[in-house]
């Protein structure tokens, strides 16, 4: 390409001059990560994180140690979720992730800032490295499955963790209304440019069952998450409730006592086929 500047670590394109492990980042020498798998949206808003933190608990509570890298650094909601304020413990030299109530290790932006509630008013470059130090500078300990809950669309930092983490495949997380489907296929394209499999898709706020007579009523209109993954060529999908309880307990900091009956099907495939 005549206008390469040779800089790999900003460039999606695949050429000759690369290859495809060319700038993955190496593991602190105390750590231990099996299997990374990303969760993305093409969109805020649409429940990225919480499907990362039920796919998590949900494999924790199957006897895997969990972990999640939280890598949205300028909306970090992963902490909350999970009922943790305290900060992550750090030297010169490494970092300690915080354990959750089941011994999940949590990382984000918010453990580490002086007062969580504090913006991150960063450019895109050192939110990146930022991302790339939760991976290289923090101890994960024999972990099974990292969940990385990256920030919505297909900018800097989905791309750092594309080039810099072995991910194993990505989740992409959706909701019924119409714009949708160009957005997924945004996320499924840039998979296919970094060459990270599609595990499967989730539909979050799917219906609204209620509470009465049992009944499904199409909030945000009828699912389309079945037609969107057979465009794609995607077997495994889930759909997520709108459901009070979920968001109660969630606000509480109980996701952990949240039912993974409704993610089930993505991390049954997720458990027999990514190990």
């Amino acid at each position: 390409m005549s206008e390469c500047n040779h800089d790999c670590s900003s460039c999606s394109e695949n050429c000759s001059e690369r290859s495809p492990e060319s700038f993955l980042k190496a593991l602190n020498p105390q750590s231990s990560v099996k299997k990374v798998i990303a969760v993305v949206s093409g969109k805020g808003g649409v429940g990225k994180s919480l499907v990362t933190s039920l796919m998590a608990s949900e494999m924790q509570r199957r006897g895997y140690n969990c972990a999640i890298l939280d890598a949205d650094i300028t909306g970090p909601s992963i902490p909350k979720s999970f009922g943790i304020h305290q900060h992550a413990t750090a030297t010169d030299e490494y970092i300690i992730p915080v354990r959750t109530h089941t011994g999940m290790q949590i990382m984000s932006i918010n453990l580490i800032l002086e007062d969580e509630t504090s913006p991150v008013v960063w450019r895109g470059p050192v939110i990146a490295g930022a991302v790339t130090q939760f991976w290289t500078d923090v101890i994960w300990q024999d972990v099974d499955y990292m969940f990385v809950d990256m920030p919505p669309g297909t900018g800097d930092v989905p791309l750092t963790v594309f080039q810099s983490l072995p991910v194993d495949g990505i989740v992409i997380v959706t909701s019924p209304q119409d714009l949708v489907s160009m957005i997924v296929t945004k996320a499924v394209n840039m998979a296919d440019m970094m060459n990270v499999p599609v595990l499967g898709i989730v539909e979050n706020m799917s219906y609204f069952k209620c509470p009465d007579c049992g009944k499904e009523h199409f909030i945000f209109g009828e699912s389309k998450v079945e037609k969107i993954a057979a465009e794609h060529g995607i077997e495994h999908i889930a759909r997520l409730p709108i459901d009070p309880v979920i968001a109660t307990m969630v606000d509480a900091g109980e996701v952990e006592s949240v039912s993974g009956e409704h993610i089930a099907p993505i991390v049954d495939y997720i458990e027999k086929e990514i190990k």
